[in-house]
């Protein structure tokens, strides 16, 4: 009949040695260190068309403000007069907002969207984010996205 310190040892015997540990986490950081930089490219890209997705919905309620009001909103306006009313008061009695549900939205980047007159190529404005580096210009996921300034 076996006596309980056989029963012990053989319980203290269960378990990972180091080793194991070590070539696990070893496979573990191989693998994301593959997987990792394909996940981010989505991430990055998902931001680009959130992004320019937002700037359409934006645009379309700068027009639909114009609409209203008879004119675009000045560049010292600029998108607030979405979601509050003009100081003007010949203006007031034409705003039918907020014509946002909410608050205007910052970038995928956290940064505001850009509003501007007038914009590129004749267009009465420049509804824009400078991408993920904050800036004008840049390349990939740092580039300007939206209805552009002038040059």
């Amino acid at each position: 009949m076996p006596t309980k310190p056989h029963r012990n040892l053989a319980a203290r015997n269960v378990g990972f040695t180091l080793l194991e540990m070590l070539v696990v986490l070893t496979i573990i950081g191989l693998i994301a260190g593959l997987v990792g930089p394909r996940l981010f490219k989505k991430v990055d890209q998902g931001r680009i068309t959130t992004a320019t997705t937002q700037i359409k919905l934006l645009r379309g309620a700068v027009e639909n403000l114009r609409l209203d009001i008879g004119r675009y909103p000045t560049a010292q306006e600029g998108l607030s007069l979405l979601t509050r009313a003009p100081a003007d008061p010949a203006l007031v009695t034409r705003w039918r907002g907020p014509y946002l549900d909410e608050a205007v939205p910052l970038d995928p980047w956290a940064h505001p969207y850009q509003y501007a007159t007038p914009g590129r190529d004749g267009q009465p404005f420049a509804l824009f984010s400078l991408g993920a580096d904050g800036q004008p210009g840049g390349e990939g996921d740092a580039q300007d996205l939206g209805v552009l300034p002038p040059n």
